[in-house]
C-alpha cells in the first residue's frame, strides 16, 4: 500500500529538520577563521551558533547558502569586532535567501557593518552595530544594508555612527522597519528607490536627518512608491552632518525630522517629531541635473496627517532660510523641471493636514532663487487611498515581535 500524501510530507518534514545541524563558534584564537568555515560549511536550515565573548576579526565574513541562522549570544555579549579589518568592504556579506542574522553586536567595520544583496526573505533580528568613538566621515556607510531584495524585516536593530544611513534599504520591495533605534547617524533611517514598506515605533534621534524616503536617477529599480511611515518617535535630530563630500545625504540639513523626496504614494501619520531644529517634514523634489529618462524627481500623492508636531524649525540649516523660523512642514511645491535642457511639467497631488505649510511653489527645481515662498495652514489635495499593511512569509511573520 503506497503512504498517504500527508505521511509523505510529515516524514519528510522530520528528515529535513533531523538533518538541520548546529555549528558552534567559540571565541579565542582563529576565530576568522573557524566563523568563516562555519559559514561555509553550514547547510540549508543549519544554525552557525556564535558564543558569547569579542570575536577579533581581521577580514570580511560572507554566507551564500539558503536558509541559516546566523545567532549571537545576545547584543553586547557576542561582538563582531572589526576594527583589525585589513581591508575595505562589509563586515557581514549575504548573498542567499531566507537569512535570519540575530542576537549579536557588531563594532568598527571598515565598510557596510551588514549587508544583503539580491535576496529574498532576509531578517535582521535584535543587532546592534556600532563604531567607536565621535561620529566621522571614515566610518562605514551603512549599520544594516539589505538591497535589490524582497520581504526584509528589521526588528529590534540599533545602529551608531554610519556615515550615510545607520538603517538603510535600498531598490527592494515588501519591507518592514519595527521597534528600532537609529542614533548619531547621518541618516536615521532610509528607504531608496524601494516599494511597499511600514517603518514604524522606531526611534530616530541624535542624527542629521531622521526618516528619509528618498528616489534617486541612474538606478536600476526606481518609481519608490506605497509606503507607511508611522508612529515612530522623530526627536533631537541635532548631529552636525558628518557625511563623506559628495554622498546624496550629505546634502541633508542638520536638525530634519522626515524627508519624502521624488517619491509617490507616501503616508506619514501618528508619528512624534520634535525638537528638529530645521525642520519638522520636508516634501521636496531632487535638485541636481536630470539625464536619466526614466526618473520621476517630483513626489506626489503624499499624505501627512495626525503627527504629533512640537517645536521644530527653530534654526534652520537650509541655504535662504537660515536665522527663520519655520512652520512644521516644508514643501518646495515644484511641479515643473528640466531633463536634457527640455522643460517637463506634472501634476502633484498633495494632502497636507498637519500645518501649516510653507510652500515655495519653486519655478525650477534647481534654481531656489524661483521660489516664491506662500504659507498656508493645510494643503487639501485628492484623496489617497492607504497603502495594505506589509505581509511577510510566514517564517519571517514568526520572527517579528508585535
Amino acid at each position: 500500500m503506497k503512504p498517504s500524501l500527508a505521511l509523505t510530507l510529515a516524514a519528510s518534514l522530520l528528515a529535513s529538520t533531523a538533518q538541520a545541524a548546529i555549528h558552534k563558534v567559540a571565541a579565542g584564537k582563529d576565530a576568522q577563521e573557524r566563523l568563516q568555515s562555519a559559514l561555509i560549511d553550514a547547510k540549508p536550515g543549519d544554525t552557525v551558533l556564535i558564543g558569547p565573548g569579542r570575536f577579533e576579526l581581521t577580514d570580511g565574513l560572507s554566507l551564500d547558502v539558503k536558509r541559516v541562522t546566523i545567532k549571537g549570544s545576545g547584543k553586547d555579549k557576542t561582538i563582531l569586532d572589526f576594527h583589525g579589518q585589513m581591508a575595505a568592504g562589509e563586515g557581514l556579506m549575504i548573498t542567499s535567501d531566507g537569512v535570519t542574522v540575530r542576537d549579536l553586536t557588531v563594532v568598527d567595520a571598515k565598510g557596510d557593518a551588514i549587508k544583503a544583496k539580491g535576496v529574498n526573505q532576509i531578517s535582521f533580528i535584535d543587532l546592534k552595530v556600532d563604531w567607536s568613538g565621535p561620529p566621522k566621515a571614515s566610518n562605514g556607510a551603512y549599520g544594516v544594508y539589505p538591497v535589490s531584495s524582497t520581504n526584509v524585516l528589521i526588528d529590534r536593530v540599533e545602529v551608531r555612527g554610519a556615515s550615510d544611513a545607520g538603517i538603510y534599504v535600498g531598490q527592494s520591495k515588501n519591507i518592514i522597519v519595527q521597534h528600532s533605534l537609529a542614533h548619531f547617524n547621518v541618516a536615521g533611517i532610509e528607504i531608496e528607490n524601494s516599494m511597499n514598506a511600514d517603518v514604524h515605533d522606531n526611534l530616530s534621534t541624535h542624527n542629521a536627518g531622521g526618516i528619509l524616503i528618498f528616489d534617486l536617477p541612474n538606478l536600476p529599480q526606481q518609481g519608490g512608491h506605497s509606503h507607511r511611515i508611522y508612529r515612530n518617535k522623530i526627536v533631537a535630530n541635532d548631529t552636525q552632518n558628518f557625511a563623506p563630500k559628495g554622498n546624496i545625504v550629505a546634502s541633508v540639513p542638520t536638525g530634519t525630522g522626515v524627508i519624502v523626496m521624488a517619491n509617490h504614494n507616501v503616508h506619514v501619520f501618528e508619528n512624534t517629531i520634535d525638537n528638529n531644529a530645521s525642520a519638522a517634514i520636508m516634501l521636496i523634489g531632487y535638485k541636481k541635473e536630470i539625464k536619466d529618462a526614466k526618473y520621476e524627481p517630483i513626489p506626489t500623492d503624499v499624505v501627512i496627517r495626525d503627527n504629533k508636531i512640537g517645536k521644530n524649525g527653530f534654526d534652520p540649516q537650509i541655504d535662504g532660510m537660515k536665522g527663520l523660523s519655520l512652520p512644521p512642514v516644508l514643501w518646495d511645491g515644484a511641479t515643473h523641471f528640466v531633463r536634457d535642457g527640455k522643460g517637463e511639467d506634472r501634476t502633484v497631488n498633495v494632502v497636507i493636514k498637519d500645518g501649516p505649510v510653507l510652500n515655495l511653489h519653486l519655478a525650477d527645481l534647481t534654481n531656489m532663487d524661483t521660489a516664491k515662498p506662500k504659507p498656508a495652514p493645510t494643503v487639501e489635495g485628492k484623496p489617497v487611498a492607504e497603502p495594505k499593511p506589509v505581509a511577510l512569509p510566514a517564517a519571517q511573520a514568526r520572527l517579528a515581535t508585535k
